[in-house]
């Protein structure tokens, strides 16, 4: 990467040059491959190299931002050339400006992020076939495929800026997945399955793929609604992030400055059950979402998001923690390995805990308001009696408020689905209205 990290600050001498006060410049490239199968037959394959530059000048507080995928020089010069133009004529904004240099990462920890993998062809639609095969021969009842892919890539991020901080890392990340489509008698049903990782030792093999594939598409088979009636509910580990998912938008400082937020002034205050605990770890070694420092070089570090129920901090970037009066907190450009507290648990355990109630596996549509938290969106799953799953549901619709929601969690299980940057298990809330005929 030092030809790359030479052209960053090539690009950074540039703007100065040009009378900018301050600048930043990224350049990324990601290579590899893309293999998509459907019934036997290798539909797509596709080799990428994809690669870019993006540069932010500040004229004091006038703001200029250019990009190019030519990584030429003469190319860099004009990108250049093209952000101090920019921000000539921008409106001055005082709160725009690079995050504080004392917020820098001084240490560029190796974080074992990048296993580059076969990406031959042959061996991509290998494990797509395999996939696909041994998934379409498991069950008559599987009638037909969406498709299995593959997916390989590998490729690195140097960002710089004009407090003299330039940093980079290599990273990997691979996946194979697999949808399936069943049929009992004239009612058909489709679900999926796939696995990811930046290894692709740790990948699941196609086999185990296609049989969890086909597992949670038959089990998906004899559907029926339920009636409408109030109930406690349960997201399954793969969909609960979703849940946690709209807490992280909550409380991330552009909801938050804009006002468009149902934690608003919640800092300090108790949002969660007193049992529940979210930490970020961005450093564990090889995680999905682990990063030494943010998409603005601040470093990132050990946070307790929610401590026994309380939120600690919001989620800022520099610009949004000038307009809010505090300190950016490293998280421009997402979160890093959060792992929410759990109990000893297992998914069939808190089944038995709700007794009779809606385990939710799919959730569908945008019916999610984050200034009042109003929640209400499309649902599929399984009914429960008595601790025991009875019949899969669809075309139902869950609904609810997020800050009751939240604030209501009443158990959380063992089964952590580690495939997100959030990790969660399974989520028993203590109540829904579930609206079916």
């Amino acid at each position: 990467m030092g030809q790359v990290e030479a052209a960053v600050k090539e690009a950074l001498s540039l703007a100065k040059q040009k009378g900018a006060s301050d600048a930043e410049c990224s350049i990324s490239q990601t290579s590899g491959i893309s293999v998509g199968t459907r019934l036997g037959e290798v539909e797509t394959v596709e080799f990428n190299q994809d690669g870019a530059l993006g540069i932010t000048v500040y004229r004091g507080n006038q703001k200029g931002s250019a990009s190019t995928t030519d990584l030429s020089k003469h190319a860099i010069e004009a990108a250049v050339e093209k952000a101090c133009d920019i921000a000539r004529f921008t409106s001055p904004d005082p709160y725009n400006g690079l995050a504080p240099a004392e917020l820098m990462a001084t240490e560029i920890a190796d974080l074992d992020l990048c296993h580059p993998g076969d990406q031959s062809a042959e061996y991509a639609i290998e494990q797509a076939l395999a996939c696909e095969n041994h998934a379409l021969n498991l069950d008559d009842r599987i009638v037909n495929s969406d498709g299995a892919h593959y997916g390989s890539h590998t490729g690195f991020r140097v960002y710089g800026n004009t407090h003299d901080f330039i940093g980079g890392f290599l990273q990997s990340r691979h996946n194979l997945g697999c949808a399936l489509i069943a049929r009992e008698g004239d009612k058909m049903q489709r679900d999926m399955s796939y696995t990811v990782a930046r290894k692709t030792s740790d990948l699941w093999t196609p086999e185990k793929v296609a049989e969890d594939a086909a597992n949670e598409t038959l089990s998906r088979l004899g559907a029926r609604q339920v009636p409408t009636a109030k109930v406690p509910v349960i997201f399954r580990a793969d969909i609960a992030g979703s849940l946690f998912g709209h807490l992280v938008s909550a409380i991330s400082g552009g909801n938050l400055y804009r006002k468009s937020s149902f934690l608003l002034d919640h800092l300090g205050k108790q949002v969660l059950p007193e049992w529940l605990t979210i930490q970020e770890r961005p450093h564990i070694v090889g995680g999905l979402a682990s990063s030494p420092f943010d998409a603005e070089g601040l470093k990132t570090k050990d946070r307790t998001i929610v401590d026994k129920g309380i939120l600690e901090t919001y989620l800022l970037t520099s610009y949004a923690a000038r307009k809010m009066d505090m300190q950016p907190t490293g998280h421009a450009g997402g979160i890093h390995n959060w792992r929410v507290s759990q109990q000893d648990n297992s998914l069939q355990q808190l089944c038995q805990q709700m007794g009779t109630g809606l385990l939710v596996t799919e959730v569908m549509g945008q019916g999610v308001n984050l200034v009042n938290g109003d929640y209400s969106r499309g649902a599929a799953g399984f009914w429960v009696e008595n601790g025991e799953i009875q019949y899969p549901v669809e075309e139902v619709t869950i609904a609810g408020n997020l800050k009751d929601m939240l604030a209501n969690i009443v158990a959380i299980g063992n089964d952590t689905d580690e495939r997100h940057a959030l990790h969660t298990g399974s989520v028993l809330l203590e109540q829904m209205s579930v609206a079916g005929h």
